[in-house]
């Protein structure tokens, strides 16, 4: 299965975590999303999100314009 992408570049703190929240919500466990941000927060905030509703952070990268994460849902 391969991971879904999710263009969040250009949205500033809190949409980019409340958007990847909703968006996880959505989809089947074990399902994998893809999330690219320019958000610089968003090395902070995605993390603490998978940490807290109990996701797998597989990749957290930084990118020349932002972060790019692979998460699999829980």
């Amino acid at each position: 299965m391969s991971a879904e992408s999710y263009d969040l570049r250009g949205l500033k703190c809190p949409l980019p975590v409340l958007k990847t929240r909703r968006r996880l919500k959505e989809m089947p466990s074990g399902a994998e999303l893809t999330v690219e941000t320019t958000d610089p927060l968003a090395g902070i905030d995605i993390p603490h999100l998978c940490n807290e509703d109990g996701h797998a952070l597989l990749l957290s990268e930084r990118t020349e314009t932002g972060h790019r994460f692979v998460i699999r849902k829980g």
